[in-house]
This record gives structure tokens, sequence and C-alpha cells, in this order.
């Protein structure tokens, strides 16, 4: 016998930091069939913006958290009406009535046998990043053992169920669609898995022709398109623009940084002569063999990150009675979109050659403008870079990305006349600009920082290896 129930889906956890998020737009409206693992809404936190898929199937009957309104983790955004076995209610998600009663009513009564009431009821909450672990290896994650905060289901469990070659006896089949709808869900689905370094299988997006007012810039900059919605205030030239969460964590951010943080400044001019007649030597082979645009930026990373290795404190963070030096480096790298910017992570960056840090680059890039990034793209940022030169800049006094020790800027490369034993010489010239952290860092450790990245930089010759 079949059995109707309403199912609350509640805000999740996205990361350990993440308390709370805005609900951006909601994709599907009361009334709407549902899909397992079927994005319901979309949000922004401070960190990122993301997808919530539904954890059952079955019909949406309500929206209990309107679009623009912020919620903090755990609190029920909308309910699902599902038709399931009486006999064995959904796992993947409670009823209203197995919650905590507010009335008096014990939620134990719901519990399995010896199982805490806790722990039941985190017991079926999982994830976005779980539940897309879970599809991908066929594993129904209310069979798994979870180890997390009252007994959730963690990444790592679903990587461990996954590596110890079980096959849950109750494992539930992806739903077939349609052959439309699952064309799309397939498209949708290798839109959500990292770009292979094939050239055959990587979009090459047309580009416009090549600025000449500064020597790595590849396209024209984009420029940020305001929608003005309201009416002008009459009698005045004025109109009000709502700020966006987006824009609203940002602006958070940035006061924080320039509040707790006593900015300090640094620049140092760099001769990439060499290095331009490298890059122009390899690009067009590199771009035909990988599939990827050879760029500047990724010298430049390879430059900073060697130098972080000889001056590990640039590395770190201000604990207020201790400092903190990480072991990994992480390079958080500034990309622009049309309306923010965002700090996606390069992981790892010292263990990377130039060639692979072209393609996280390109693909760390791509996935933040089509809005395609992931929490885990976000975070672990120890170090922030960011190619100011690519606007044609060549002076600038970036705010540092809180709560990391320093940022640095590479600015537009320009052809100058420069002395060199006396004599005058056109040489390509840039400038490095670094903004630190005055408690942790002081002139003469970042002074010979900014000299180790110089001399990275015009190390680069025709006997470089990109690999």
């Amino acid at each position: 016998m079949k059995a109707a129930t309403i199912h609350e889906i509640a805000m999740p956890q996205l990361a350990e930091s993440v308390v709370s998020a805005t609900i951006e737009r909601w994709l599907k409206q009361p009334g709407d069939n549902v899909s397992m693992y079927e994005p319901l809404c979309e949000i922004i936190t401070d960190k990122v913006g993301a997808e919530i898929p539904s954890t059952i199937e079955g019909t949406l009957v309500k929206l209990l958290v309107g679009a623009g309104e912020t919620v903090e983790v755990g609190t029920p955004i909308c309910l699902i009406e599902s038709i399931a076995p009486a006999a064995e209610p959904a796992a993947t998600a409670e009823p209203p009535a197995a919650r905590a009663d507010h009335a008096g009513a014990p939620a134990a009564a719901a519990s399995a046998p010896g199982r805490p009431a806790a722990a039941e009821s985190m017991r079926g909450r999982y994830s976005p990043a779980v539940l897309q672990l879970s599809a991908e290896h066929g594993i129904d994650p209310s069979a798994v053992q979870g180890t997390g905060a009252g007994g959730r289901v963690t990444r790592k469990d679903i990587l461990a169920h996954a590596a110890s070659g079980a096959k849950p006896a109750t494992a539930q089949p992806l739903p077939v669609q349609p052959a439309a709808q699952g064309a799309q869900a397939a498209s949708s689905a290798s839109a959500a898995v990292p770009p292979q370094l094939d050239a055959g299988d990587r979009i090459v997006e047309a580009r416009g022709p090549v600025r000449s007012s500064g020597l790595h810039l590849t396209e024209t900059p984009r420029i940020p398109s305001v929608e003005i919605e309201g009416q002008a205030i009459p009698g005045r030239g004025e109109t009000f623009i709502d700020v966006t969460p987006v824009r609203n964590t940002i602006a958070s951010r940035m006061r924080q940084s320039v509040t707790e943080i006593p900015h300090g400044w640094m620049m140092i001019e760099v001769d990439v002569t060499n290095l331009v007649v490298l890059r122009s030597k390899l690009k067009d082979d590199f771009k035909k063999r990988e599939g990827t645009n050879l760029t500047y930026l990724a010298f430049f990373i390879k430059a900073v990150v060697n130098a972080i290795k000889d001056f590990p404190i640039i590395n770190s963070v201000w604990a207020v009675d201790k400092i903190i030096v990480k072991r990994d480096i992480n390079i958080s790298l500034s990309v622009g979109t049309e309306d923010s910017v965002v700090t996606p992570v390069i992981k790892n960056a010292d263990q990377k050659n130039i060639a692979g840090l072209a393609h996280e680059i390109e693909m760390l890039a791509r996935k933040t403008r089509e809005g395609k990034l992931k929490l885990d793209d976000v975070q672990g940022g120890t170090f922030t870079v960011n190619n100011t030169g690519s606007f044609g800049a060549i002076l600038t006094q970036p705010i540092i990305n809180y709560p990391q020790a320093a940022i640095i800027t590479f600015e537009s490369i320009v052809k100058r006349p420069v002395v060199i034993n006396d004599m005058l010489a056109v040489r390509s010239m840039a400038n490095i600009c670094l903004s630190l952290d005055h408690r942790i860092l002081d002139g003469v450790i970042c002074g010979r920082f900014l000299q180790r990245v110089k001399e990275n930089l015009e190390s680069f010759s025709s006997e470089t290896h990109l690999y």
C-alpha cells in the first residue's frame, strides 16, 4: 500500500564555516514534479553560489522561504510530497512529525531502536557534495554509516564506502528520464565535471581582437551591465540600485580586511623581455596541443609559488596569539565577472608545472564566469594573485583577501626605454605590487620576497620547460 508523505527540505550545511545562505531564486514552483537530486533552487553564501538538490522524488507542495531571504543552516525551505510504502518511510528526509516536536511529543519515537533522536535527525540530511558523490558512485547514502556530527554522512564516508568496493543492497537506481530530458541531464552532469585536458573535449570560446595597450591582454575586459529597477526620484538625477547578496558579501569582507588588517604596500619593476619572447615562441604550439591558452599569468604564479617556498612566512595568517604558517600553497586567483570578483583556488600550486597552472587558470576562470564554481573551488586559499594588468593597469594597491597575509598583483607589460650598462634599450617591463599584513610581515621580508619573484621571472629563458 502506498502512502503520501510530506517531507521538509532543509538548508544543508554546505561547509563548516557556512552558517547561513540566501535563496537567490527558485528553480521549481509549487505543483512541479521533482526528481531525486534535481536542483530546487539557487543559493548564495558568503563564499560562492550553489544549487540545492532535492533529496527525494515527489511533488513540490510549498515554498517556506522566498527568493531573497537569508536563512540559517538547518532551516526548512520547502515541502515535498512523496509516494512511498507506508511501512518503509523514505530514509533521505524526515516527515515534519518526526522532527523535534515543539508541542512536547518525543521525537525519539521516530528513531530506530538504540539510535539517539539527534543522530537520527541528522542521519537523513545530505549535503549537495554528498549527493553528487553518491550519484557518481551509484551509492545509496542511506546505506552508508555516517561519521559526521549526529551520525551525518560526509564526503569521506561516501569515498571510503566506494573504495571498499561494497555495494549496498538497498541501492536505488537513478530515475529513468525520457530521451530529451536525459540528454539535458547528461549535458548538465558533464558541465559539473571539471574539464579534461584533452583538446577534443575542450570548448574553445571565440575571442575578439587582441588588445595592444598591454602585451598580455588576450581579450577585451568585460564591462559590467547594471540593470536599474524602479523609477527615478522626481526632481533628482538619482536612481536606487538594490545591493545583491554577492555585493553585500564583498562589501563586508573588504570592510573587515581594511579594518582589522594594517595594510602595507610595496612595488618592484621586472624586466620580462625574455618571458615575452618565450611565450611568443610556445603559445601557438601549446594551444594546438593542449587546447589551452598559455598566459603570462601561469609563469607569474610559478614565479610566486617558488618564491613562497623560500619565504614560507608569506603563506600565513594572523591568529591573535600566534602566526599560523600554512604548509600547502593554495593560490587564490582573482577572477572578475560582470558584477563581482571571485577568488577560486588553485590547490597545491607548488606541485604543478607551468602547463598544469595554465590548465587550472583557464578552467577556474571559465567556471567562474559561467557560474559553475563549487564551494570546494573557493575554499582553502593561502595567498592571492591578481592580474590587474589585464585591464592595462600599471600600478595597483590591492586589498588583502582576509584572513591571508598578503596579495600580489601583476601589472601590464609595457615596452619602454631602460638604461642597461649606461646604454638605452627598449625592454618589456612590468610592475609587481604587494599589499601585506603589517602584523605578520615587515618591509625587509617582503622586499626580499619581491626580489625573489623578480629573479624568478627574469630567469625564464628559451630553455625553460613547461612540463
